[in-house]
Order: C-alpha cells, then structure tokens, then sequence
C-alpha cells in the first residue's frame, strides 16, 4: 500500500519522500483535496510499469477511404449538405 500525503506537505518533504522511495522501497501518493494526484515510484517501479505495458498503441486515421453523399432528410429542402452533416434549425415553435 502506498503512502499519501498532501502537496502543500510533499513540497515540504520532497528530499525525505524521495529518500522514502529510493532507499525504503515505498510508494507516494500526492494528493490534492483527498484526490491522488501523482505517485513517486522507484525507477526500478517504472521500468517494471514501462515493460508490463509495453508501448502505447495510439490509433490514428492515415487515409480517407471513400466519401458518400448524404441522403437528404424526408421533406428536407433538396440544397446539398455540406460534409454530410445532417441537420436543420427549427424555429421556436417548430414541433
């Protein structure tokens, strides 16, 4: 389990947390309002962390592939849409 303390403490303590978690093998959570806000790990920890999760899979989109027309809306004025976005301002009493 790790050891939490307030970031208005930790900045106090920072050289005594660090030491906490080089040499006592400990973790730290700062907190902020009760909330976790960061952890002080090891290096060690780190690496250990980097290696279980490996890289970071981030998903992009290279290409557009194909663009399709959009179908207009029943009773919908016959103007092109622009970028296929479907959609129409209704008036205030428009039901």
């Amino acid at each position: 389990m790790a050891y939490e303390i307030p970031v208005t403490q930790a900045r106090a303590e920072l050289a005594e947390l660090i030491n906490r978690v080089v040499y006592g093998g400990e973790r730290v959570v700062v907190t902020r309002h009760g909330k976790p806000l960061v952890a002080l790990v090891s290096a060690a920890d780190l690496e250990r962390l980097e290696e279980e999760t490996g890289p970071s899979e981030e998903r992009t989109v290279s290409t557009v592939t194909s663009i399709g027309a959009a179908q207009p809306a029943a009773g919908a004025a016959s103007e092109p849409r622009r970028f296929g976005i479907a959609a129409e301002h209704r008036g205030p009493d428009a039901r």
